[in-house]
């Protein structure tokens, strides 16, 4: 597979899987740029043993997780709580999303990373692959992740 045709099938969902982490646009464009140069640089040396999809998405995961780290080692100002409401309190569905958004920021890391892939449709068994983790296992995570986020979505009447 040429890197265009690489680019052009996962940049979108990369970037998507990138925001999830990070929840900041312009850091997830970076992000996505920064894994696909690593694509570019290493595609002759991809050894499929998986789909190319896992390996992309692993390179993501992994930048985004180190980003995350040099975001803690940063003390950065709180931007006030009532910003993002107010950008978009005229649109439900956008709340919704912003709203999925930071729940899924609060949950523990390998949880966001489980859950973010799953909304890019990922099947189970290659989220195992990227995680480390046995099918079995992110089909249990999956649906306790499902169930927190239903239950907070409740608790604050987002249904």
């Amino acid at each position: 597979m040429e890197f265009t045709e690489v680019y052009k099938a996962f940049s979108d969902k990369i970037y998507r899987v990138c925001l999830g982490f990070v929840n900041d646009s312009d850091k997830a464009k970076d992000l996505t740029q920064e894994t696909f140069i690593t694509v570019l640089q290493n595609l002759d040396l991809f050894r499929k043993e998986s789909k190319i999809s896992t390996w992309i998405y692993r390179i993501a995961t992994n930048k985004c997780l180190r980003e995350i780290e040099n975001d803690k080692r940063v003390r950065k100002a709180d931007f006030p709580s009532d910003i993002e409401q107010k950008i978009i309190e005229n649109d439900q569905k956008e709340e919704k999303l912003m709203f999925l958004s930071n729940c899924v920021a609060e949950l523990p890391e390998i949880d966001r990373i489980i859950i973010t892939l799953f909304m890019e449709d990922m099947p189970q068994e290659e989220i195992g692959e990227v995680t480390g983790l046995t099918h079995a296992n992110v089909r249990v995570k999956v649906h306790r992740i499902k169930e927190r986020l239903f239950k907070k979505f409740k608790e604050h009447g987002k249904l």
